[in-house]
């Protein structure tokens, strides 16, 4: 080493450059779990960060966000990181705020799937007691299961005390609901078609039905008439011709229905014809004959028209009326004959403009039956729960039948009834669970009325019908996106009654007693009611299992009833939670708050999309059977994860994102931010390459922060912070801007917006502080004494903004600004970034703002130039050019204003102001030293003897008293 070299001062030890503990890089898996354990870790006192989040906002107004149950079923999938995450980030952002923010996470425990999972495990033929304890051990193993999988995501929760639908409290909570729907007149008992699944072997609710393509036979039957004479009279004709048979055709897409046929149905405006063909006279709607005679490959005449009110009383024969062996069976005998009836359902949009009518399994079929005499005990319903044919059925009797379609279309054709069959694919309802097709089946069922009508022990008839409320309801509830308000309003309008009761063992009982004979409820089932809630309150549902006729009647009743065997329905489980978490199970977390003396409120519900025909719609139902109105005061809806394609996520397509292996390899902090970052309002896009730029949009935050974290690491509040007039102008820019940024995201977190909140806080990063603030500020923190006014102004509105930046982060990057609090605070704090409160910030300076808005645009126009001289290789880094810059009045005065420091704004050497007209910016190579210590070009380098490689300032800032710096 030369003695030159030796003697070199080591100028960069003079400066003060930025340290901090808090690492660049986050180590995201590795770290995040010492977090989470220390999150629900008891601290010396007992407590929890959930529960200490509760003292500290004792008394403070409440939030409650009402958790829709995940079903206990299966591991976590990227839907539930996504909704729960977006729970977490609305919970955090109102604790934020000040609110005493609840968050108490349930899980809805009974219904089908378990049964399901129990049934493969154990086999479909187990007790009872026996379904019901496997299910209950099942569902808690996966509730501990999904909820430390909760947990690692960072969501902060009474994970202590969650509820779960299979509680007692619960189970008898909604015992206690249900008898209060009752009272208030909405509940009667009815036989009429509803969606049945034969997976499920249960009736179905709307809620449970979605619709997906099927492949059908459509089929155009021939139905014979019974009497000629009488078919020719309502047409006018004396008689038909001779020696040909007369039929009417119908259209239908369920052959199998064919054999449960009992009428026909046409409309009473439509014209009809009698048309002479070579397969016999044909009786079809007339705008639709030459359609159909060209499908049955058939020429024909029109005879005679008529309106449908003249066919009124015509009576046809099944069309395997005279099937050899069809007249077996009993009941089921195909001996039987047809009565047309008149509807209004029946149009001529397609088909033959007549309607078969098999009333156990069609509503509309249904009630043109029944209003026309056809008794509950004569309809017939040869499909059984399986979905397999009654034995006695003549033909097809032990055929499922969806197997049994080729053989109904087989015997209608040796029959020659058949006119026509051809294969459609058609929109079609299927189970929600399963992805079956469903039927409607006629079955004795439990029903909520949407409409007038009576129900069973009404003592407090609701005020108006439960559609009329429920559409008054929606009317009062703020919606996000505000279209799902039109989407929920009108499925509630065009929805039938809610069929609630099940043939399932794992769920909570319809505790009735029903007379052998008349089936009526017992007369003291209210009574019995108060009763089963109390036995299920003490031992659960299968307390209730075990209860006897005798135990519950006495032995005078006991001979004369049986105890019903239905549960509800899972939608009312989950539907009814409010009723008993709110204000019941867990009414201690909503002290004067969400538990008011007419019922229970949240404050808001988050669930997906799909929902509005799910939790929102049935929690929405029974608030308004309850108390007239709707449990929660806004709906938030989100859609689905998708992949990067926007397609649907399934394994076949092998296009799954595990949230587990995302924490796993790039942390939660990502699948939080990837949460956060995209608009809800819509799918969300999924797949490594967009979790690729999440991560990068990460490191561009967490440096940020390591920057503000470093350069604040010397600076202590209580004897280092400047008095807010004394804050150089800048500093006091950055903090009104800061204010005015915190103003603007808060109205996205008012409005559960946190896309535009990221985006945002993106550009305040990188444009605000990075291209600007920190880039102008470095020089003053580096090179200026450690305790100057001018580096201790800096570092209050860098302690100011940490401090807001911290809070901004906090309700999606929680582990980070957790982590940097603890860096930033200290012991200072009560050790958690979740206890604090957004930033007081005064009120934005709005002249200081505009003025820095025109500095910051004329130092935009400065840097291109530069730019464009560096391109030449005239200048290396900007600090080696002087600039002349032309400016009119305004801006002249306006870059004189910053005197001296406008050359540290645009960091160059020297800045000369000329008055002109138009804005001009002149860059040229600057002539002087560069100093060793700060860079500058400055002519007097080297006029200090005892510091040849020194400016001036640098010497000042060093040995003497400091440079003054006004502005920047």
């Amino acid at each position: 080493m030369t003695d030159s070299a030796q003697n070199t001062p080591d100028y960069r030890s003079t400066l003060n450059l930025p340290d901090t503990a808090f690492p660049m890089r986050g180590d995201l898996p590795k770290r995040e779990p010492a977090w989470v354990k220390s999150w629900n870790a008891a601290d010396a006192e007992g407590r929890t960060l959930y529960r200490r989040l509760r003292e500290a906002r004792k008394g403070a107004p409440l939030f409650v966000l009402h958790d829709g149950p995940p079903y206990a079923n299966g591991k976590l999938h990227i839907g539930h990181a996504l909704n729960k995450v977006l729970k977490d980030m609305i919970v955090k952002s109102k604790q934020l705020q000040g609110f005493d923010a609840q968050y108490i996470p349930g899980w809805d425990c009974h219904g089908l799937p378990i049964e399901n999972a129990i049934e493969k495990l154990h086999g479909r033929k187990l007790s009872r007691d026996d379904m019901q304890a496997k299910s209950r051990a099942y569902a808690t193993e996966q509730i501990e299961q999904q909820r430390e999988d909760f947990k690692r995501l960072g969501v902060l929760g009474d994970w202590e005390r969650p509820y779960r639908t299979m509680d007692f409290a619960n189970e008898a909570g909604q015992l206690r609901a249900f008898k209060r729907v009752m009272e208030r007149g909405f509940v009667y008992r009815g036989l009429k078609p509803v969606y049945w699944c034969f997976d499920c072997g249960s009736s179905l609710a709307e809620f449970e039905i979605e619709y997906a393509d099927k492949k059908s036979d459509t089929l155009d039957v021939a139905f014979e008439a019974n009497d000629s004479a009488a078919l020719a009279r309502a047409f006018g004709l004396n008689a038909l011709p001779e020696n040909k048979q007369a039929f009417t055709v119908i259209w239908t897409t369920t052959a199998w229905t064919i054999p449960a046929n009992q009428a026909l149905n046409a409309h009473p405006e439509l014209s009809y014809a009698l048309v002479d063909t070579p397969r016999g006279v044909l009786m079809l709607a007339e705008e639709l004959v030459a359609k159909c005679l060209e499908r049955y490959k058939l020429e024909g005449t029109v005879l005679a028209t008529a309106k449908g009110e003249a066919l009124k009383g015509l009576v046809f024969r099944h069309p395997l009326h005279d099937a050899e062996g069809g007249d077996q069976g009993g009941k089921y005998s195909y001996k039987r004959l047809s009565p047309l009836y008149l509807a209004d359902y029946v149009t001529a949009a397609d088909g033959t403009g007549i309607v078969h009518s098999a009333p156990a399994y069609g509503v509309d079929d249904f009630n043109s039956c029944v209003a026309h005499g056809l008794k509950y005990d004569d309809i017939l319903n040869p499909v059984q729960g399986n979905g397999v044919y009654a034995e006695e059925l003549p033909f097809f009797g032990n055929e499922h039948i969806w197997k049994a379609v080729p053989h109904v279309l087989e015997v209608l054709a040796a029959n020659n009834r058949l006119m026509a069959t051809q294969t459609i694919t058609h929109s079609y309802p299927h189970c929600w669970r399963h992805k079956t097709p469903v039927i409607y089946r006629a079955a004795a069922q439990w029903f909520v009325r949407m409409d007038e009508g009576e129900g069973v022990f009404t003592q407090d008839k609701a005020p108006k019908t439960l559609r009329q409320l429920a559409l008054d309801a929606i009317d009062h509830t703020s919606f996000y996106p505000e279209n799902g308000k039109a989407r929920l309003r009108d499925m509630i309008a065009n929805r039938p009654d809610w069929c609630i009761s099940r043939q399932r063992s794992w769920g909570v009982p319809v505790p009735f007693f029903l007379h052998k004979d008349s089936g009526e409820l017992h007369p003291r089932t209210m009574e019995i009611m108060d009763r089963a809630a109390e036995i299920v309150e003490a031992g659960g549902i299968e307390a209730w299992s075990r209860v006897t006729v005798e135990e519950m009647l006495g032995a005078d009743d006991a001979p004369h009833y049986t105890k019903s065997t239905d549960i509800l329905e899972v939608w009312f489980d989950s539907g009814s939670t409010f009723w008993h978490v709110l204000r019941g199970s867990h009414a201690h977390a909503y002290p004067n708050g969400a538990s008011h003396a007419e019922g229970p409120e949240a404050d808001l519900y988050l669930e997906g999309h799909d929902q509005h025909r799910g939790w929102f719609h049935s929690s929405l139902l029974l608030g308004c059977a309850l108390y007239g109105r709707a449990p929660y005061k806004g709906l938030l809806t989100h859609g689905f994860a998708t992949d990067g394609k926007g397609r649907k996520m399934s394994k076949s397509l092998g296009n799954t994102v595990e949230p587990q292996s995302v924490t796993n390899k790039l942390g939660a902090e990502i699948v939080r931010l990837w949460v956060a970052a995209t608009d809800y309002s819509g799918d969300l896009n999924i797949d490594d390459k967009i979790l690729a730029r999440v991560v990068d949009a990460y490191r561009r935050i967490r440096n940020t922060l390591r920057f503000l974290l470093a350069n604040v690491s010397d600076f202590n509040p209580a004897t280092d912070a400047v008095p807010a007039d004394e804050l150089l102008e800048i500093d006091r820019w950055l903090l009104s801007r800061a204010g005015e940024f915190q103003a603007d995201i808060l109205k996205h977190f008012d409005a559960y917006e946190f896309h535009p909140v990221v985006a945002k806080l993106q550009v305040f990063c990188s444009e605000d502080l990075g291209a600007f603030y920190l880039d102008v500020l470095k020089d003053r923190l580096y090179t200026t004494a450690p305790k100057s006014l001018a580096r201790r102004s800096a570092q209050t509105a860098l302690w100011q903004l940490t401090n807001a930046m911290l809070r901004w982060m906090a309700p999606f990057l929680s582990f980070t600004a957790e982590e940097a609090w603890g860096s930033f605070a200290g012991e200072k704090s009560s050790g958690t970034i979740f206890t604090e409160t957004f930033w007081p910030f005064t009120t934005p300076n709005e002249a200081l703002l505009a003025k820095w808005a025109r500095i910051r645009a004329i130092r935009d126009v400065a840097n291109k130039e530069i730019e464009a001289v560096r391109g030449t290789g005239a200048v290396g880094a900007s600090l080696q050019a002087t600039l002349t810059i032309t400016a009119g009045a305004d801006d002249a005065a306006l870059l004189r204003s910053l005197g001296g420091d406008l050359k540290f704004v645009t960091i160059t050497s020297a800045v000369e102001v000329v008055d002109g007209e138009a804005l001009a910016v002149v860059v040229t190579p600057s002539g002087a030293t560069k100093c060793e210590r700060c860079w500058h070009y400055a002519d007097d380098v080297g006029q200090h003897v005892e510091h040849p490689g020194l400016c001036g300032r640098c010497v000042s800032n060093l040995h003497g008293t400091g440079e003054t710096r006004t502005v920047a």
